[in-house]
């Protein structure tokens, strides 16, 4: 049972970050600073509860406001470029703020000793769930909260003006700017709730792990957050839960005993879904709700074409 519920940790938090390279991917961008703004929040929530005894909740809120706000600052000059380059330019970021944490040490004494990161060596003793008794169970109900929350808020986006904003943007930009969209605020704002919402994660993987180093915030878990949108399907919330079962329970974990050739069949389910699915494994067409479905893409009454089938037009 601990297997599973530990299973079920690793899912949901991966569900966090898949859910903010939605947002980011909603405006047609593609951007592999996910895992940097998950670093972010992983170490400032991680620090002001092992350092400073900050209150969990406030420690997840400021690292989330943080990586945010983080998001925001790269958001602006990485509107500049676009396609291939944005991929480069937010490749470079996250590499740097790999590389920051890598070198940041930063100690301080606390009543069971030192603590903060410690370079190369990592940040552990974030023990804010077992120093307070939280068992395995009420972890996961933390975690899942925390993902039905975010799920709310984006089906809320959704389905007001700004989730229109964003798929207009995403769909084609110029036909976007020139019915009156600001571009750079649609763009800017995907790029910061997305980090908010990898922020959050972020600093829940901190706790749930208790240790954190350099090496878990990698291009590929970049990878995997934009993957995880993609394979779902952009139209769908539920998409992307369904592509993080698949990949962390069913591949990674369920297919455990064929080792390395796990990867391979990551490549290969990627391909298989753009060539079966290019839309994602589940869209608005399977009818799946009004909170795991997208809009609806079908004519409001009233508004069919009501030019009867072939007739022809007569110059």
């Amino acid at each position: 049972m601990d297997f599973y519920l530990g299973l079920a940790q690793v899912i949901g938090i991966h569900t966090l970050l898949g859910l903010s390279a939605w947002c980011v991917l909603h405006t047609g961008q593609v951007s592999i600073a996910q895992g940097a703004f998950f670093a972010i929040g992983a170490y400032v929530a991680g620090m002001l509860t092992s350092m400073w005894a900050v209150p969990l909740a406030l420690a997840l809120a400021c690292g989330s406001a943080i990586a945010g706000l983080v998001a925001v600052a790269v958001g602006f000059p990485a509107l500049r470029v676009k396609g291939l380059m944005l991929v480069v330019a937010t490749t470079a970021f996250a590499e740097i703020v790999r590389l920051f944490f890598f070198n940041l040490k930063w100690r301080v004494e606390t009543p069971t000793g030192m603590a903060g990161p410690d370079g190369s060596l990592g940040f552990g003793g974030i023990r804010y769930f077992p120093s307070n008794g939280w068992t395995t169970f009420e972890v996961n109900l933390l975690i899942w909260a925390l993902v039905a929350g975010v799920m709310l808020l984006l089906w809320s986006l959704d389905r007001c003006r700004v989730g229109t904003i964003w798929r207009a943007v995403g769909e084609d930009e110029l036909a976007a700017q020139s019915a009156g969209i600001n571009l750079t605020a649609a763009k800017v704002s995907a790029f910061g709730i997305g980090g908010a919402i990898a922020g959050l994660g972020g600093g829940v993987f901190a706790h749930y792990a208790t240790h954190i180093e350099h090496n878990n915030f990698t291009i590929l878990l970049a990878t995997f957050a934009i993957a995880y949108p993609i394979l779902g399907g952009l139209k769908s919330l539920a998409g992307t839960l369904l592509a993080v079962i698949l990949i962390q329970g069913v591949m990674l974990e369920g297919l455990r005993f064929i080792g390395e050739w796990r990867s391979l069949l990551f490549g290969v389910l990627i391909v298989v879904v753009m060539l079966v699915r290019p839309d994602g494994m589940l869209t608005r067409s399977l009818g799946l709700g009004p909170l795991f479905g997208g809009r609806s893409t079908k004519p409001a009454s009233g508004t069919e074409d009501t030019k009867p089938k072939g007739a022809t037009h007569h110059a």
